[in-house]
């Protein structure tokens, strides 16, 4: 569907985003510099960030995807995604920017290791294990760019990956932490403006919500309910009672304690900016959310009344979005503009990703475990190798599509639950959470979410989201091993600011 207009407008916005990042390498002196930008991110470059970093592939092709599958029932997840914004600021935000001010904290490992008094066992492990899920993470973003493209251009799905993969890993390669905060910020905008004005257009080509939602309700009148009964009946009515209650633990928190979001906590340039940041988070991405949701709806009441075509795929249904665009504005110059918000979207996300992987093994493994006597230039550049690495792996993982987009999205999410959320929250707020605790946690947790995983897709599905059963395990192993082991220093504990409070004392 391509012509010199919609071609010439994605390479104009690639060419900007890699203008950023020549922009931003040039405010890079040094290895703080590439991770966090100096600790200079501003209230509203930092709040963006924050949003953009939740937002994902997941928030246009994922939820549009979902809402066309599930109907009202996947509701919820329009709250619960957008708190998870505000979750990460208010639990984690205030605690770790103040510690992280005095102490010079580069990454969420580094606390990590000096609350729990391990600065090899804890940190590789966190590290590793951040390094898995956001590799996890990461193939569903690629996945949602290439759906964009394939769309767009209609070029071999493979094609549509290593072109997105070149942009993003160039202006993210050389522009760090500053490039994936500026260029969030642009692309968090154009998403905002983009959503408000077209998913509204979309809606009302199906007739407004009155008649899409008696449409859904023809289908299956538990379409147009809060949730689905149980047991489950059909493979697309999995939301019941049990499974959005283990579906809001997972995207609330699961979300906010991910290495890819917790860490932008550390660029923030104030502590003032937690105060106000969780609400306007909240509020813009709910928004946002809604609207998609809704078009998603749309989209399949004209599928279903005939109207429109989506391609016959295994995810045929993340293509709602995109499809429901070229439907309600047939207007080549519009669709490409729309690309450009879909591609801003994915990849507001996909670069953070890709510098978080290039941060926790260039600074956590190779500076702290592997060479501690590495000078600041050679850190620099490990990081910037993986970022290279970390864009080829995922690429090779996302060359098979799975059948809908969230599905992947959900299960990086749900390690990132398992692995990380109990460590995390108990050394903020447990004086009796020590190291041991901490290794039994993490270890429980990853194998716990491979095992129960697995058992989910390929044995028998579970009544509830896997990571609720692997959270469980690692929450146990961190109470039985810390109780049965000597507690951390009273210094350290004073000194890392842990205690059943919010606000730093």
């Amino acid at each position: 569907m391509s012509d010199l207009i919609t071609i010439g407008i994605i390479a104009l916005y690639g060419i900007m985003l890699i203008g950023i990042g020549g922009w931003a390498s040039k405010k890079i002196h040094n290895t703080e510099d590439y991770i966090l930008a100096g600790r200079s991110l501003g209230f509203w470059v930092f709040t963006i960030l924050m949003v953009a970093s939740v937002c994902s592939g997941m928030t246009l092709v994922g939820v549009s995807g979902f809402g066309y599958a599930s109907g009202w029932p996947g509701i919820w997840e329009q709250l619960f995604v957008p708190l998870a914004a505000s979750f990460a600021i208010i639990v984690f935000g205030a605690k770790l920017h103040a510690v992280s001010k005095k102490t010079g904290y580069m990454t969420v490992e580094d606390y990590l290791a000096h609350r729990y008094e391990s600065p090899k066992t804890v940190r590789g492990l966190a590290a590793v294990s951040g390094i898995v899920v956001s590799l996890i993470y990461l193939v569903g973003q690629y996945t949602a760019i290439s759906l964009v493209l394939v769309w767009l251009f209609n070029i071999p799905h493979t094609t549509a990956l290593i072109i997105s993969a070149v942009i993003i890993t160039v202006y993210t390669v050389i522009g760090g932490m500053y490039a994936v905060s500026w260029t969030t910020l642009i692309q968090g905008m154009i998403l905002i403006v983009g959503v408000i004005i077209m998913a509204p257009l979309v809606i009302i080509s199906a007739g407004g919500l009155t008649h899409i939602n008696e449409v859904l309700a023809s289908i299956d009148p538990n379409m147009v309910q809060p949730f689905y009964p149980t047991p489950v009946y059909a493979s697309y009515a999995f939301c019941t009672p049990e499974f959005l209650f283990s579906f809001g633990i997972l995207l609330i928190v699961g979300l906010a304690c991910a290495p890819h979001v917790v860490n932008n906590i550390l660029a923030a340039k104030d502590t003032k900016f937690f105060k106000w940041s969780p609400l306007i988070a909240f509020g813009i991405y709910a928004v946002v959310m809604f609207l998609v949701k809704f078009t998603g709806f749309a989209v399949r009441t004209l599928v279903e009344e005939g109207k429109l075509v989506l391609p016959a795929t295994v995810n045929t249904q993340d293509f709602a979005f995109m499809y429901g665009i070229e439907y309600a504005m047939p207007n080549m110059m519009i669709w490409a503009i729309f690309a450009v918000i879909v591609l801003a979207a994915v990849m507001s996300t996909t670069d953070r990703l890709m510098l978080t992987i290039g941060t926790l093994f260039s600074w956590d493994v190779y500076r702290n475990l592997l060479k501690p006597t590495a000078p600041d230039r050679e850190v620099l550049l490990v990081s910037q190798v993986c970022v290279v690495i970390a864009a080829a792996v995922s690429l090779f993982l996302a060359i098979n599509p799975p059948e809908m987009l969230a599905w992947l999205i959900w299960m990086g999410i749900g390690v990132m639950l398992a692995t990380f959320a109990v460590p995390l929250l108990a050394a903020l707020y447990w004086r009796r959470a020590n190291g041991a605790g901490a290794i039994a946690s993490m270890i429980a947790g990853l194998i716990g979410s491979g095992i129960f995983g697995y058992y989910h897709k390929f044995v028998a599905p579970l009544p509830v989201h896997f990571s609720l059963i692997a959270l469980t395990l690692a929450a146990l192993a961190m109470i039985v091993f810390s109780l049965m082991t000597p507690k951390n220093s009273e210094d350290v504990l004073d000194a890392t600011l842990t205690g059943p409070y919010i606000q730093p004392k």
